[in-house]
């Protein structure tokens, strides 16, 4: 079978994107992207998409300005569950290692959930190596409708740009 090559193009994330990203999780995990939208639009990060020639996203996440000190944050990364493993991860960290780049930023770092190893792997291969490690929490939404408070360790990665 033959190998099929499905150019893509990265831009930045907009309001008008959020509909067809209902790939991306639940009503909660949207509300965190469309704030990232917000922030891009006060320049405190990027916030860029993954698209095919439809246009529409199948892939986002964000690089924060704001910390650490004199560098920059690579998060909420996700790619569409059935394109996974294509390399459109690796394409999105390229797009928002390249931003912090263009800002002179030396270095990013970002956090991978200990109980989701699969990520750290790309990670890894990308060049990442454990800087440390936190204790993260956020709001996630249950099937039911109601949100719990997720709690986690967060293995801190970080990669020099130079």
């Amino acid at each position: 079978m033959a190998e099929v090559v499905v150019p893509l193009t990265v831009r930045d994330l907009t309001d008008a994107d959020l509909p067809a990203c209902g790939w991306y999780g639940t009503a909660t995990d949207l509300a965190y992207v469309a704030e990232a939208i917000r922030r891009a639009r006060r320049g405190e990060v990027d916030y860029l998409a993954v698209c095919p020639p439809s246009g529409l996203p199948v892939a986002v996440g964000g690089v924060d300005y704001t910390k650490p000190p004199g560098a920059a944050t690579i998060w909420q990364l996700s790619v569409q569950a059935e394109l996974r493993s294509c390399g459109i991860g690796s394409v999105l960290i390229g797009a928002l290692e390249q931003r912090a780049r263009a800002r002179g930023l030396g270095w990013v770092e970002l956090g991978v959930d200990d109980n989701r190893s699969r990520p750290r792997g790309l990670y890894e291969r990308l060049g990442y190596v454990v800087s440390g490690n936190e204790i993260g929490s956020w709001d996630q939404e249950a099937a039911d409708g109601s949100t719990a408070r997720y709690e986690t360790r967060i293995t801190l990665m970080r990669k020099q740009l130079t």
